[in-house]
């Protein structure tokens, strides 16, 4: 940006800078921070029945939850709804206004949201459901926010209270799997003398509840530490329904004593085990990439391609944790009664200590500066030790790896009936809520035989 500006400034006295984006992570969005600078104008438009001119906000937009056609746009001024079809003339009444004074005079910016979209395009209907369909998911809510809004997202990285957590505990019984929980995911976290491993339950919605928490003493050098994480693999877990589930999916951090995460994880089988390296920063296309085949030393000779590694973008799963940590939910009361928590709650047994509780929230989300003075978000220790957290990235990954961000509802209802669960009451969101497409017919292939060296 910088070059293209130097470019510009032989025609100083006559040129214009466009800069135009859409806007990605707050703080750390160029366009953000140009927009900013500017004299921020917004484009007001008029109540077609109060006249009261106002520039338009998505949270004034309203609708019944799970009913995205009862979308209209609540007045600033009278509160009265505005149809879509009023938004012809209101656009052609509208006008941009300054809403900040700009450090430079000469620097304008424009914003403008899917909101204003014409009629015929794209309806505050649309927008509406593409609300809901993006709800229980981090990496499509950015995407609606980025795209739809022209809004930046902010990565929720504050570390919630453990007490708070500590007081909403709910009472099962270590190793055994609550009602809702459908299938489960492990994560190991390999340290010098332990691995510690942390086994979570997953509902629709990415609803999880923490199952078993276990600490194999021995360390990567101990054959018997491994041994018991092999025998992890085949042991059984008793769902509220009393039938037995085993993991679908263990992530194995290879961080410390590489070579011996491979070599454990050649021998028992990459089918039911993910070898995962964790990388710093927040993508944008998927918070799991893999899985590589990568170089193993196993009993000393080196293997090409040898062991197979998923890499995890552990900050999009920490950002998502907390998130899910700190959202609201029904009381105990209004549970019993049937209340549904929302998608991607995340339950904690009364048997989670406080230790357990502190580690899970030891890590903090801050903007740092670079050398060269650019903003990038770190993590960043509160304290020592972090080993639930982690643990709990790795199952989350885990969960990615099997594919639960992108099942269809069938998928779900097939592991209910397998457990002999009823499908709760009322939509799901998340992973859960699958629109059904019509497929078309595809047309039948022609086969031509070739009679080429016959």
């Amino acid at each position: 940006m910088t070059l293209a500006e130097a470019r510009s400034l032989t025609f100083a006295h006559r040129r214009k800078v466009l800069l135009v984006s859409t806007p990605t992570i707050r703080g750390l969005s160029r366009i953000e921070r140009e927009f900013e600078a500017s004299d921020q104008r917004r484009f007001f438009v008029p109540c077609p029945h109060c006249d009261a001119m106002q520039w338009l906000k998505f949270d004034r937009l309203r609708w019944e939850k799970g009913r995205p056609e009862t979308a209209e746009y609540l007045c600033e001024g009278c509160e009265r709804p505005i149809a879509e079809h009023h938004k012809t003339r209101m656009l052609e009444r509208g006008e941009w206004r300054a809403t900040a004074t700009a450090a430079d005079p000469t620097t304008v910016g424009y914003h403008l949201s899917a909101l204003y979209s014409p009629v015929g395009w794209l309806s505050w209907q649309r927008i509406a459901r593409a609300h809901e369909a993006a709800r229980g998911s981090d990496e499509a809510m950015r995407a609606f926010r980025n795209t739809i809004l022209g809004e930046t997202w902010m990565e929720t990285g504050e570390a919630p209270d453990w007490q708070r957590l500590a007081d909403r505990r709910e009472a099962w019984a270590p190793g055994t799997v609550p009602e809702r929980g459908l299938f489960l995911t492990a994560g190991a976290d390999v340290q010098k003398d332990r691995i510690e491993v942390d086994v979570w339950a997953w509902g629709r919605g990415l609803e999880s509840w923490l199952v078993d928490h276990l600490v194999l003493e021995g360390g990567p050098g101990d054959p018997a530490c491994w041994q018991q994480l092999t025998d992890l693999l085949g042991r059984t877990w008793a769902h509220a329904s009393g039938q037995t589930m085993t993991l679908a999916r263990l992530a194995i951090d290879t961080g410390y004593e590489t070579s011996a995460v491979y070599a454990w994880s050649r021998q028992v089988g990459f089918a039911q085990v993910a070898p995962v390296k964790g990388v710093e920063g927040f993508t944008r296309t998927s918070p799991v990439t893999g899985p590589t085949y990568v170089d193993a030393t196993v009993a000393g000779k080196r293997l090409r391609r040898g062991a197979r590694l998923w890499t995890v973008a552990t900050s999009t799963f920490k950002a998502e944790t907390y998130r899910f940590l700190r959202q609201d939910r029904p009381t105990r009361e209004e549970q019993a009664a049937g209340a549904l928590c929302p998608p991607g709650t995340i339950h904690l047994p009364d048997w989670a200590d406080g230790e357990w509780l502190k580690q899970l929230t030891a890590e903090q989300l801050v903007t740092v500066r670079t050398k060269r003075g650019f903003a990038r978000l770190e993590w960043q220790k509160l304290r020592e030790r972090n080993e639930a957290l982690d643990t709990r990235v790795y199952a989350r990954a885990a969960a990615w790896i099997a594919g639960a961000d992108r099942w269809p509802e069938a998928r779900w209802a097939d592991l209910e009936a397998q457990l002999g669960v009823t499908k709760p009451d009322g939509p799901q969101d998340g992973a859960a809520a699958a629109t059904t497409v019509p497929k078309r017919p595809m047309p039948r292939r022609r086969t031509v035989r070739s009679s080429y060296m016959r």
